[in-house]
């Protein structure tokens, strides 16, 4: 007897541009993403652009933190090597736990694309209070690269044999 297809359960998906030179209408890497997870059946569940502070990114994410209706957050920007680029110093002290799998394999993806030059990328993920938060590069190449090659995917209920959608909804997947 086979087992029954899982639901799709859509996510509330929060995502954050950091710059200090875009506008929400020039950011092409958070509207690739906000129409990307829409298309995907999941929701928007806010879009904002930041400079490019520590303690301001912080402000941001912590507040999507402790929103019980945001279950993930998507940033882009922010994870090089410039004095400014503090995405992963401002986001990873709020996580319980981290997902290092996430920076390994996006650079492991990214190879493809851009060679060597993916060892700069500090793509980093974790979770905090059941929020997935996930911190890509600034380019829309790369945040193309991040949702298509993982995230869509992990963010997907019918996906096996595992993915975040329990995590986020604070349930214990069962490992069937």
């Amino acid at each position: 007897m086979s087992k029954p297809i899982a639901a799709f359960i859509p996510l509330n998906i929060a995502v954050l541009c950091v710059s200090d030179s875009r506008t929400l209408d020039q950011d092409t890497s958070g509207q690739y993403l906000a129409d990307s997870l829409t298309a995907a059946g999941h929701h928007l569940a806010d879009r904002k652009i930041i400079s490019d502070d520590i303690y301001q990114i912080r402000a941001v994410v912590s507040g999507w933190i402790a929103d019980p209706n945001v279950h993930a957050v998507i940033t882009t920007g922010g994870t090089g090597f410039f004095i400014r680029d503090s995405m992963p110093e401002a986001v990873s002290v709020l996580f319980d736990k981290s997902i290092d799998g996430f920076g390994e394999m996006f650079r492991l993806i990214s190879k493809d694309d851009i060679g060597m030059s993916t060892i700069q990328s500090r793509a980093v993920a974790g979770m905090a209070n059941s929020t997935g938060i996930f911190c890509l590069p600034g380019s829309t190449g790369a945040c193309r690269t991040g949702w298509e090659d993982i995230l869509k995917d992990q963010f997907d209920s019918r996906t096996r044999p595992c993915n975040f959608v329990p995590h986020f909804m604070r349930a214990n997947p069962s490992h069937d």
